[in-house]
C-alpha cells in the first residue's frame, strides 16, 4: 500500500506539472515584461534599499526538521533571486526534503525557472527507490543538466542571463549538497562549521582547465572577461563550443555534489545567495545563527534578521537565505535570553544618554557611529551592532528627538518563491508569513510587515 500511495503521489504531481507547462511560456513572458516596466532606468542600484521581506517557514514533525526562509531585494533595481522549499517529496518515503536558493544574473528568468522546475527534474532522476549515496549524487548531477537542457529549449535566443544554484536534499541517512556558481551552503555540527561549499570561479584549477580546453579565455578573473562564475544554469552564449558535452563547455551546469552522512550533532544548514556571503563569513554566520536559536527565535524570523544585518553591513545585492534546523539545533537558553534583554536595556540607556547630552538632535548615523566606537559587551557574535539595528532604531524613535525624518516607505520586494502546494495536491503547505502568536512571542523586527498569503504563490 505504501508503494501504491507513493506511485499515486507521483502520478498526481506529474499531471499537475503538465498543466503548469502548458501555461509556462505565456506566464514567464508576462512576468519578464512586467519586470522590465517596473524597473526601467539606467541605474542598477536604487536610491534607497527595498528592505521588506516575506519570511515563511514550516516543520516536519516526524523527522524533527524545521526551516525558515526569507528574501530581500536590497539596493538592486530588480529582484533576481528565487528559492523553493519542499518538506516532503512526492513518491518518496517520509524523511526526504529539498531546499534550493537560486541567484539570477542578467534577469530573473533562469532563477524563477529553476525554483519551479529543478525539483521536478530531481524527482524524475531519483526514481521511487533512490540508491544512497552514489545513486543520489548521480541523480542530482543529471537533474541539473536536464533542467539546463529544458531551459535552453525555452530560452529566447536574443536574451542573455543565467543563475547560480545551491540545493540541499535531505534523506533520513544523508545530507546531499549540489551547487553550481557562488550561492553557498554551510553546515554547523557540534558548534562548529563542519562543511561549506566552494564557489565556482574561473581561476580554480579545474575550472580554468575546462575553460581553456573549450577555447575560452579568462580576463579580469571572468570568463571571456564578462561572467564571474564558471558554472551556472543558463548563460547559453558560453555553451556553444562544438563537439563538447554540456559538462565540458566554457560555463557548465554540472553541479558539484557532496554526500554527508547525518550525525546526531548536526545542528543546521544555511543556504544563501552571494548577497549574504559578500558581507559575512560562513563561520561568522554560523555563530550568529546559533546565538539567535538560543534565544528561541523562529527560523523564518531569524532569516529576516540575518538579511537585515547583512544589509546594515553593506550588502548591495539581492539577498535570499534558507535555514534548515535539524533535531540537534541549539535550544533556547534562559541565560542567553537574560543576556540579550540586558544588552537591549543597555543600548536603550546609552541612546537616551546620547540624545540627552547632544546640543541638537543627533542623526541616526551619528548615534550608530558613536556606539560602534565603544566597547559594548555581549553583542551577537558575527552580527555585532548591525544585528541590533532595528532595536536601536526603535529606541531612538521613542526618544522623539532624532533628526531622522520619516521612515522610508515600505515597498514589497519580490522574493520569487515556488512551493509544492502550488502544483502538488499532496504537498506540504509552507506559510508565507509568521502567525500572530509567533510575532507576539518574538517581535524583534518592528519594521517588518508580515502577510499571510492564501492561494497560489507567485
Amino acid at each position: 500500500m505504501a508503494v501504491l500511495a507513493r506511485q499515486l503521489q507521483r502520478l498526481l504531481w506529474s499531471a499537475c506539472k503538465k498543466k503548469e507547462r502548458e501555461k509556462e511560456g505565456r506566464e514567464e513572458e508576462e512576468e519578464e515584461e512586467a519586470g522590465r516596466r517596473a524597473h526601467e532606468g539606467p541605474r542598477s542600484l536604487l536610491t534607497a534599499p527595498r528592505r521588506a521581506q516575506r519570511p515563511h517557514g514550516g516543520a516536519e514533525a516526524s523527522g524533527g526538521l524545521r526551516f525558515g526562509a526569507s528574501a530581500a531585494q536590497g539596493w538592486r533595481a530588480r529582484m533576481e533571486d528565487a528559492h523553493c522549499t519542499w518538506l516532503s517529496l512526492p513518491g518518496l518515503p517520509p524523511g526526504w526534503a529539498l531546499f534550493a536558493v537560486l541567484d539570477g544574473h542578467g534577469g530573473a528568468r533562469a532563477a524563477r525557472f529553476g525554483a519551479r522546475h529543478l525539483p521536478g527534474h530531481v524527482l524524475q532522476e531519483l526514481g521511487p527507490e533512490p540508491s544512497e549515496p552514489e545513486g543520489v549524487r548521480e541523480a542530482l548531477r543529471r537533474a541539473f543538466l536536464s533542467a539546463d537542457e529544458r531551459l535552453r529549449s525555452l530560452w529566447p535566443r536574443v536574451e542573455t542571463g543565467g543563475c547560480t544554484a545551491v540545493v540541499l536534499l535531505v534523506s533520513p541517512r544523508f545530507l546531499y549538497l549540489a551547487h553550481c556558481g557562488d550561492s553557498r551552503a554551510v553546515l554547523s555540527r557540534a558548534g562548529a562549521v563542519a562543511f561549506s561549499t566552494e564557489d565556482h570561479r574561473p581561476l580554480r584549477p579545474r575550472e580554468r582547465e575546462r575553460i581553456h580546453a573549450a577555447g575560452g579565455t579568462i580576463r579580469r578573473r571572468r570568463v571571456e572577461g564578462s561572467l564571474a562564475v564558471s558554472r551556472a544554469l543558463g548563460d547559453f552564449a558560453y555553451k556553444e563550443a562544438p563537439g563538447r558535452p554540456p559538462e565540458l563547455q566554457l560555463v557548465s551546469a554540472e553541479p558539484e555534489v557532496a554526500a554527508l552522512a547525518r550525525q546526531a550533532e548536526d545542528e543546521f544548514m544555511l543556504l544563501a545567495s552571494d548577497g549574504v556571503w559578500d558581507t559575512v563569513s560562513g563561520a561568522a554566520l554560523a555563530g550568529l545563527v546559533a546565538s539567535r536559536l538560543r534565544l528561541g527565535l523562529a527560523p523564518e524570523l531569524l532569516c529576516a534578521q540575518l538579511l537585515d544585518t547583512c544589509l546594515c553591513k553593506g550588502s548591495l545585492d539581492n539577498m535570499t537565505c534558507i535555514l534548515v534546523c535539524f533535531p540537534g539545533a541549539p535550544r533556547p537558553s534562559e541565560e542567553a535570553i537574560r543576556r540579550e534583554l540586558a544588552l537591549d536595556a543597555a543600548l536603550g540607556r546609552r541612546i537616551a544618554e546620547l540624545c540627552a547630552s547632544a546640543q541638537k538632535p543627533p542623526s541616526l548615523n551619528t548615534v550608530f557611529r558613536t556606539l560602534a566606537s565603544e566597547d559594548i559587551p555581549d553583542l551577537p557574535p558575527g552580527g555585532g551592532l548591525d544585528c541590533k539595528s532595528a532595536r536601536s532604531q526603535k529606541s531612538a524613535e521613542r526618544r522623539g528627538r532624532m533628526g531622522m525624518g520619516s521612515p522610508p516607505p515600505r515597498i514589497w520586494a519580490q522574493p520569487w518563491t515556488w512551493r509544492p502546494d502550488s502544483c502538488c495536491p499532496l504537498g506540504i503547505l509552507c506559510f508565507s508569513g509568521a502567525s500572530t502568536e509567533l510575532k507576539k512571542k518574538t517581535d524583534p523586527f518592528p519594521n517588518y510587515m508580515y502577510q499571510r498569503k492564501e492561494g497560489r504563490p507567485m
